[in-house]
């Protein structure tokens, strides 16, 4: 087995980095969330770009501010947002992989297009698994570089499982749109659905929503017109990913990764997959529509997307 060596240090900690795996999954009776990258489609990229296998520990940058350095030479890449990524001072293209030297700097700054970026390393980030994962719930004091669910602070250190990169990885063929423009987001109608109003249901699917500010990686509830059901009241059920419940004031959210593990509202459905990653790239005041698909074109989309990787 390959021990891990130290591989970048931090030197400033920007408000919430996090190393996440694919996610924590069947603990969710124990009542511990899934946990993992809520934009599930710019960490697999980075990886990706790298050579690393689906699940490998990458590095997940929100906001920016966060500054490292190498302490080898490593081949990294960064997916997802645009945070104003720099090497040494010298803007670094995304959706790439590239060699950071021993002692050079990598530092994020302000997002200039979506809000959460992906650092992968050849071989992949090395922490030890808690429940079966290392992905960091901050809440839940589970996974991340110290195995605690803390983000990372100035003076850690981020190890690494030394590898080789594989070489001629291609970028994306169509590397994502604009994160800034209006977001359309594919969601499965639900058990519930038809406990809302007619009128209620045009609306939820021919409305424009804004993301509001009240968002974080449990879930992004979305502000627009009243959506109205007739339940009074229901038995919480299980939850998940990308969830749409309607509580009472009738603004929907939708729920991420970190979301609890069971819910009493009624929901509208679920967002997909790539829909929760198309989401959580979006900033407050951002507009959103959402769109109801069936089950086989959600499954197909996501079959797509997992072959890239598989």
């Amino acid at each position: 087995m390959t021990q891990a060596i130290a591989g970048l240090s931090v030197s400033r900690a920007g408000p919430l980095a996090l190393l996440q795996d694919a996610g924590r999954f069947g603990v969710r009776r124990l009542g511990v969330t899934q946990g993992g990258p809520v934009d599930l489609h710019g960490w697999a990229w980075a990886n990706h770009l790298v050579g690393n296998a689906w699940g490998t520990p990458a590095l997940e940058v929100t906001f920016g501010g966060l500054e490292l350095v190498a302490e080898r030479d490593l081949v990294l890449a960064v997916a997802g947002a645009d945070l104003s990524a720099t090497l040494d001072g010298e803007p670094l293209a995304g959706w790439r992989s590239f060699t950071a030297k021993a002692g050079q700097r990598l530092a994020f700054a302000a997002p200039a297009n979506g809000l959460r970026a992906y650092l992968a390393v050849a071989g992949g980030f090395a922490a030890a698994p808690v429940l079966g994962s290392v992905a960091c719930v901050v809440r839940e004091g589970l996974g991340g570089h110290d195995g605690q669910g803390h983000r990372l602070a100035e003076g850690d250190t981020l190890r690494v499982t030394p590898r080789r990169a594989a070489v001629g990885r291609e970028a994306p063929r169509e590397v994502p749109c604009d994160y800034r423009r209006p977001a359309e987001l594919a969601l499965l109608p639900g058990a519930q659905v038809g406990e809302f109003s007619g009128e209620s249901l045009f609306q939820a699917f021919n409305a424009s929503w804004r993301v509001d500010d009240r968002a974080d990686r449990m879930g992004v509830r979305l502000t627009g017109p009243r959506l109205d059901c007739r339940m009074a009241s229901m038995i919480s059920e299980g939850i998940g990913l990308g969830a749409v419940q309607v509580p009472p004031d009738g603004q929907p959210i939708a729920l991420l990764n970190d979301r609890q593990t069971i819910g009493g509202y009624p929901r509208l459905g679920a967002l997909t997959p790539l829909a929760c990653s198309r989401l959580a790239q979006c900033l407050p005041g951002q507009e959103v529509r959402l769109r109801a698909v069936a089950t086989e074109q959600a499954l197909a989309a996501y079959r797509d997307f997992r072959a890239i990787f598989d």
